[in-house]
């Protein structure tokens, strides 16, 4: 009886010696010295995932693996995607990461004001997108960070962005104050994509966009620096002043040489100068010009206007710039 009794203790503390090295296995740091990246595709089975992993260096065995997961882990099914693992990353921790779809976010950045030329540029240079999209039509885009996930297409990432722009423009175009210079969305749009040009102070936005309403109202020309250089570069930067040639030009975005808005956007407005336009101050400002700190300096008359701009002049003299 003493020895069944040894032999049952012996079995009982090689028992506990196997599972306290199973538990050590399945949470402690598994055999990574560095970051993977792992795409598990649609249909794969846990089965499947663990034989990725094991090909990854992830972990030291699929079906260890499988089998502590059954005996440690939750029965919750895995979620494709691309998943980024930590160098040393615990089997444990793993199979919480593809049950919780915790998967790796990539980002495409369409910034306020960017014209479409670049905003394609940004899809294009998006590495794990996938396929080709023309440029987009100006203005169609709303500014904004997009996820996308490793295989995804460009086209699919374009129509959200454009779709984020319906509803938004919908959303605030339903909100906008009356008496504004813009009869339809589409308008909004337009002057909204010049006052984004025009300045990037968030604080002066509404009077920015004032300022232009005002001229329309009053059938004067817009005389926007921004329109004149997109029919130029596509929105691109000019990368040197306008020339005068330029500013005579009549090709339906110049508004120096015609009254009214553009035929179309001249960049992507964000939301911000999409609301200043459909909520702009309460101003009879008609003028504005730099004030050297970044900003502008805004005026009701020419005189005012033209003080305002000898002060500007002053100021780029004295900087050497002129």
């Amino acid at each position: 009886m003493r020895k069944l009794g040894c032999v049952g203790l012996i079995a009982g503390l090689v028992l506990l010696a196997v599972l306290y090295g199973a538990v050590q296995s399945w949470g402690g740091s598994g055999p990574s010295p560095r970051t993977l990246t792992v795409q598990i595709k649609d249909g794969t089975s846990l089965a499947g995932a663990a034989k990725q992993l094991e090909a990854a260096g992830a972990i030291p065995s699929a079906s260890r693996f499988r089998l502590f997961a059954r005996a440690f882990g939750s029965d919750a099914p895995i979620k494709t995607g691309e998943y980024r693992l930590p160098a040393h990353i615990s089997q444990s921790d793993l199979l919480k990461m593809l049950q919780g779809g915790k998967t790796l976010q990539r980002l495409v950045v369409i910034p306020e004001g960017y014209p479409s030329v670049m905003a394609h540029d940004a899809l294009m240079k998006a590495d794990g997108l996938t396929g080709t999209v023309p440029v987009p039509p100006e203005g169609s885009l709303l500014p904004d960070s997009y996820a996308f996930q490793r295989g995804d297409t460009r086209a699919s990432v374009v129509a959200r962005m454009q779709a984020a722009m319906r509803t938004y423009l919908a959303a605030a175009w339903a909100k906008r104050k009356p008496g504004i210079a813009v009869s339809t969305p589409e308008q909004a749009i337009i002057l909204a994509s010049i006052v984004e040009k025009e300045t990037g102070k968030p604080a002066e936005r509404r009077t920015v966009a004032a300022v232009y309403g005002n001229r329309l109202k009053r059938g004067m020309p817009l005389q926007a620096d921004p329109t004149v250089i997109y029919p130029i570069t596509k929105g691109r930067p000019l990368g040197r002043r306008i020339l005068r040639s330029e500013l005579q030009t009549k090709n339906g975005y110049n508004t120096y040489a015609s009254p009214g808005l553009p035929v179309g956007p001249i960049a992507n407005p964000g939301r911000a100068s999409i609301d200043a336009v459909l909520d702009p101050a309460q101003t009879q400002a008609l003028y504005f010009v730099a004030d050297g700190t970044g900003g502008h300096v805004f005026a009701n008359t020419l005189a005012e206007h033209n003080a305002n701009v000898k002060k500007w002049y002053a100021i780029r003299r004295a900087r050497g710039e002129m």
